[in-house]
């Protein structure tokens, strides 16, 4: 068993220069861009209401540029967009495959930005858009210019928010949550290609018929609780996985503590309702929420001491066979729940996790059949 994402990071980390320094990268594109904004912007007076819709006009034509750029670069393999393509696809969508979105170290924010020089290329090409512009008027070059740039700034900006921890204040953001979101759905390898590619604003997903969104149901009012995420690689395909771990009955042959379920048997639908008796939680009352046939399936739980739990299984396809993703949130609305959490339960529940899914890929090789 492999942990794929895990390796590559590790290979991506290792191949950083030592004197990379995230702060200084960071806050040279946010520092340059804001001083280009600057100057463009000085060279506007006496604004008149109409040439004020430079601003607006130029976050809609950045907007189209950004979702134009990663569609057709970042997802489409072209002699001369080859770098572009092996940064974006080939690393950051690497490094941040669906279900594993957030960045663990500062050094990793050299996988979310741009290169520090894009900015000033950026900001050389609107630098030559201001003067056509300005050939015509001064302030509609100005605004339109710092505007393009103001677009730039925010694509970094809110492309960092979409891969920050999960617990981060910032991801519960109205905004920010609803574009982390679709940005998490188009890190998904059967999505990434042909879905959700703008990043500030959906405005030309809607437009091409390229959004797809895909409701969270029972997590959203987990957003500040516990999260436990594991990955286990199986030489299984996703197919077989999916019908394995969605059966509930069959879950006391991969769970490593006694399980009794009462419920129906296979591959449960949305809808359906058992009991299940085991492990440190005693005894849970499941319902399933949503199913995607062999990609996903979400149930949520809820037990003694206020406890309400969402379990989601993500089946993604690998070179060998399925990536096994396992997402638990969960809280306490009792405080002598809460309590325990963080004293023992949260660091038992870890502990259990690592084990079920160590146990799932030994198990799931030996019992189900090898197709090749």
């Amino acid at each position: 068993m492999k942990f794929d994402t895990a390796a590559f990071r590790a290979r991506y980390r290792a191949d950083i220069h030592p004197h990379y320094n995230a702060w200084l990268h960071g806050g040279f594109v946010l520092l340059f861009g804001a001083v280009c904004i600057g100057l463009f912007w000085s060279h506007a007076h006496n604004v008149r209401p109409w040439e004020w819709l430079a601003i607006p006009v130029a976050v809609l034509f950045q907007n189209w540029g950004e979702y134009m750029v990663h569609k057709n670069m970042g997802h489409r393999k072209h002699g001369y967009s080859a770098l572009f393509y092996k940064r974006h696809t080939g690393d950051h969508h690497s490094f941040f495959a669906h279900g594993q979105m957030a960045f663990e170290t500062r050094q990793d924010w050299r996988v979310i930005f741009f290169p520090p020089w894009l900015i000033v290329v950026y900001a050389l090409v609107s630098l030559g858009v201001w003067w056509v512009l300005s050939l015509f008027n001064d302030n509609v070059a100005a605004l339109f210019s710092g505007a393009m740039l103001l677009g730039y700034l925010a694509y970094e900006i809110l492309h960092a928010c979409e891969h920050l921890p999960e617990q981060h204040p910032v991801s519960s953001w109205p905004w920010v949550r609803q574009m982390r979101r679709l940005h998490a759905l188009h890190h998904a390898r059967e999505l990434m290609h042909s879905h959700n590619f703008n990043i500030v604003f959906p405005l030309w997903d809607w437009v091409y018929g390229t959004l797809y969104w895909e409701p969270e149901n029972a997590t959203a009012h987990l957003r500040t609780n516990r999260v436990l995420q594991h990955h286990v690689d199986i030489a299984r395909s996703p197919e077989q996985v999916f019908a394995y771990v969605s059966c509930p009955t069959r879950w006391h042959e991969w769970h490593p503590y006694h399980v009794a379920i009462k419920g129906p048997k296979g591959s449960l639908p949305a809808g359906s309702h058992f009991e299940y008796e085991g492990g440190r939680a005693g005894s849970l009352s499941w319902d399933v929420l949503a199913v995607q046939p062999g990609q996903r399936w979400q149930a949520s739980a809820r037990g003694k001491y206020g406890l309400a739990m969402v379990v989601t299984y993500d089946c993604t396809a690998t070179a060998t066979g399925t990536r096994f993703t396992r997402t638990l949130e969960y809280r306490f609305a009792n405080w002598i729940g809460r309590t325990a959490d963080r004293l023992f339960v949260h660091r038992r529940i870890e502990q259990d996790s690592v084990a079920l899914l160590r146990t799932l890929g030994q198990v799931a090789e030996r019992v189900l059949p090898h197709v090749p």
